[in-house]
């Protein structure tokens, strides 16, 4: 799969806003991984160990699902700016660990 920060989705809504943009964007950084090394990831940045149990793939599982978000870059000036993947899962990790109760005063 391939993930992307909210920052970079953010960051593409608001460049949608401007008039005269219409349609629908792919956006992704254009690489993909699988869930067994987001997984791996997301152990070493949160040092918890994860539980994870390798299943046969699903009935219609894509075997790869990759963004081509050359419309956004070329229509809106699109370019993700945290494209690694520890970046991102270390970001959102930050802001649960510094949110646990979400936007909650």
């Amino acid at each position: 799969r391939d993930y992307i920060h909210i920052k970079d989705l953010a960051q593409a809504h608001i460049l949608a806003l401007k008039p005269g943009i219409s349609g629908a964007f792919n956006l992704g950084n254009g690489d993909g991984y699988t869930v067994k090394e987001v997984i791996e990831v997301c152990r070493e940045v949160t040092g918890h160990p994860i539980p994870a149990e390798i299943q046969p793939r699903r009935a219609g599982d894509c075997t790869a699902l990759v963004a081509d978000a050359t419309k956004a870059r070329t229509v809106l000036g699109w370019d993700p700016q945290h494209a690694d993947l520890k970046e991102i899962v270390q970001s959102a990790w930050d802001w649960h660990q510094a949110h646990p109760n979400g936007y909650e005063d």
